[in-house]
């Protein structure tokens, strides 16, 4: 039990009984005499508690004489250890969401969580020092952009886009009705319905080079809708059309693979050999093929036909470029 904990637990105790003995204090936190004397003592000297020494009942009590007792309270130290450091971890991730972007937003969350960490065992700087998130491939987000984005998403209203196709390298106007802001894999994502597609599509924020929100009311698209055509397919390529791919993994792949969830209905299990298999739903295979490179020659795919056929083009194409010239 850390020195956070103990503080709440000496709260506790102090507010149901009349009194707590000292004997009482060090037998529920398992520590010495020294240990809450110096507790009680911080309590009391940096934390204001109005904790006192009853000799007629022969413990410690809250004092209610004392001006604001009734009142006091340890803020933010209803957190344990496990969450305080998730906090940081918060902090983190709110720090990496993207320089600027939300800032004036988020700021006052983040100084909320700085307060309640400095209560801990240890300081900010230094839990910051030992636990770090650091962004992959981030690509960067027009802050203005953005914030047209979110504007339109909230007062739900269409958006008149002009996105960026890194595919066939043009740039195309889309009117469109936001439907989700997705935060995946470092960068920034819009789902919307697309007015001239006649479905859902998603737009990568860092290639929106213009966003203009217009008059028009946007159209709703309900969460199962949106749930069936996101959640259905693989990473952020959506789909209705899903089908179903069975990779085999080595068994020394199987190792990392076995933990790791690539999907929330994959299925994964062993076979004679020791290998792993894993079934994954998806309906674009763009993303999954990309993943299924990561692992070389550690895995298989086994099906469907047409996925194993290009997963063979892309590494005979790959090889290609590596073959000595006669």
């Amino acid at each position: 039990m850390d020195r956070t904990e103990r503080f709440h637990k000496i709260d506790q105790l102090l507010r149901e009984r009349r009194s707590t003995p000292l004997a009482v204090m060090m037998e529920e936190m398992e520590v010495s005499r020294a240990t809450v004397k110096r507790d009680i003592e911080y309590m009391r000297d940096r934390l204001g508690a109005p904790i006192v020494w009853d000799a007629s009942l022969r413990g410690y009590r809250y004092d209610h004489s004392q001006p604001g007792a009734d009142s006091f309270s340890l803020p933010g130290l209803w957190f344990n250890a496990s969450e305080i450091y998730a906090l940081l971890t918060m902090d983190q991730l709110l720090s990496n969401l993207q320089p600027g972007l939300l800032g004036p937003h988020l700021e006052p969350l983040r100084r909320r969580v700085h307060a309640l960490l400095e209560q801990g065992d240890h300081g900010r700087e230094e839990l910051a020092g030992r636990i770090r998130i650091a962004p992959v491939a981030r690509r960067e987000v027009d802050e203005p952009i953005f914030e047209t984005l979110a504007s339109a998403l909230l007062q739900r209203r269409r958006l008149n886009l002009h996105h960026y196709n890194r595919a066939s390298d043009k740039v195309v106007e889309r009117q469109v009705s936001p439907q989700r802001l997705l935060y995946y894999r470092d960068n920034w994502y819009l789902d919307a319905w697309c007015h001239l597609r006649k479905g859902l599509r998603s737009f990568g924020v860092d290639a929106i080079r213009q966003a203009q929100i217009l008059e028009q009311q946007a159209r709703e698209v309900p969460e199962k809708d949106l749930d069936a055509v996101y959640r259905a397919g693989y990473g952020i390529f959506a789909g209705r059309e899903v089908q179903k791919a069975v990779l085999r993994f080595s068994p020394q792949a199987a190792r990392w693979v076995a933990s790791e969830t690539w999907h929330g209905a994959q299925k994964g299990y062993y076979d004679e050999q020791g290998f792993y298999i894993l079934e994954i739903p998806y309906s674009v295979d763009t993303e999954l093929i990309m993943d299924i490179l990561r692992h070389g020659p550690q895995v298989e795919v086994l099906k469907p036909p047409q996925l194993r056929e290009k997963l063979r083009e892309q590494l005979s194409l790959a090889l290609a470029q590596y073959q000595e010239e006669e």
